[in-house]
């Protein structure tokens, strides 16, 4: 049976059909593409400037973040990636900045040191400075035999330390005294060692050891001379001298 042209031409579109959808049905389907980088680990800076104050005084705190979503200081809460804040601690405190995002965690600190005000000036007075030194200053008692600095007197020397913290210029002599009980050198060693551990309390409590000197005297110069325990816990004593 002989062809038309119009029906030659459907075979001819039918082929080109047939034809297309093999070369569709070869073509490979294109992977899908990569996931993204993780994010960078959080990186993380945290400064107090300055760092050491007196109580009262206030330091800023600085800090800087990258790639960081969420950021918090201890002390303060969350906080913006970078920043500074003024802190006012009453005592010595380390800030910690934690910096976090998905990939992890990045911690750090800043360390501010709190150290006591200075005393307040003395008020005005009318006294010299010998009779403030003699009215405000009171020795060190000692048990029999002993240079140890009981209780009692760390606190008695803190009040004395005190004083001549508001009175910076005042020099001064620790006398070493004993009981008549012992031998004369046995005596002057001990009156030396009581001398020198009433030195080393207040060198303890902040007074510089060049304001002071020490001296023994052994049994030689007694507060109290009657052979009674009473005179005799009188005359175990440091006893402090006001330097003109």
């Amino acid at each position: 049976m002989k062809r038309t042209r119009s029906q030659w031409s459907k075979v001819v579109i039918a082929l080109a059909v047939v034809l297309m959808v093999s070369a569709c049905a070869k073509k490979k389907t294109a992977p899908p593409p990569p996931p993204p980088p993780p994010a960078p680990a959080p990186t993380a800076s945290l400064t107090a400037n300055p760092n050491t104050i007196q109580a009262g005084q206030s330091t800023t705190l600085i800090w800087k973040t990258d790639y960081a979503t969420d950021v918090s200081i201890d002390q303060l809460g969350k906080v913006d990636p970078s920043g500074s804040r003024t802190v006012t601690p009453t005592e010595s405190t380390t800030y910690r900045l934690v910096a976090r995002n998905d990939t992890g965690t990045q911690e750090a600190t800043a360390r501010v040191t709190v150290t006591p005000a200075p005393p307040p000036p003395p008020p005005p007075s009318n006294q010299t400075e010998e009779e403030l030194f003699s009215s405000n200053v009171q020795d060190v008692f000692f048990e029999y035999d002993s240079y140890e600095i009981t209780p009692q007197y760390r606190q008695v020397l803190q009040g004395d330390a005190r004083f001549l913290q508001q009175h910076p210029d005042i020099r001064f002599t620790i006398e070493g005294h004993c009981d008549e009980r012992g031998s004369t050198e046995y005596n002057l060693a001990l009156g030396d060692n009581r001398a020198n551990a009433t030195k080393q309390a207040l060198v303890g409590l902040g007074i510089a050891a060049d304001r002071m000197r020490t001296i023994s005297y052994g049994k030689e110069k007694p507060f109290c001379t009657e052979s009674t325990e009473s005179c005799w816990a009188q005359n175990r004593r440091a006893h402090f001298v006001y330097q003109r």
